[in-house]
């Protein structure tokens, strides 16, 4: 008998809103246990060129503390995904729309499922709208 089905996903999850929320849940319900990678203060800089509005014990603690969620780990690499995953006996991976295609060669260690992002909610152009700068028409978090 096969044991419970793991989902994992990851994200920055900075300034935490709607969509994030609507994603990880959509996300659990595609399995028994949703575990989520939480990108580093580090990895964010990296990929997105600013530090996160919020540290990662905060953002871990925000998302760890939602009842869809199981267990939050920190994502220290998007280049360690294959590992993460293996690491985390996923049985799905969950990502958002915006990668599509991105992650589909690791399709030999798990399901791999993009979802729709939440239309008109970005992280970036929520930040944005707090500095006082106009956001640019369809960019996402």
């Amino acid at each position: 008998m096969p044991g419970p089905t793991r989902v994992v996903t990851f994200g920055t999850f900075d300034v935490f809103h709607a969509g994030h929320l609507r994603l990880l849940e959509r996300a659990a319900a595609l399995g028994d246990r949703l575990v989520v990678g939480i990108s580093s203060d580090e990895l964010n800089r990296g990929k997105k060129g600013r530090s996160p509005v919020y540290p990662l014990a905060a953002r871990m603690a925000i998302v760890g503390a939602l009842r869809c969620v199981d267990e939050v780990f920190v994502e220290h690499s998007l280049e360690a995904k294959r590992r993460y995953l293996v690491e985390q006996r996923a049985d799905v991976l969950v990502m958002g729309d915006d990668w599509a295609g991105r992650f589909d060669g690791l399709g030999d260690v798990c399901r791999v499922v993009y979802l729709e992002r939440t239309p008109a909610v970005s992280t970036t152009a929520i930040i944005e709208q707090i500095r006082g700068v106009p956001a640019e028409v369809g960019e996402s978090a």
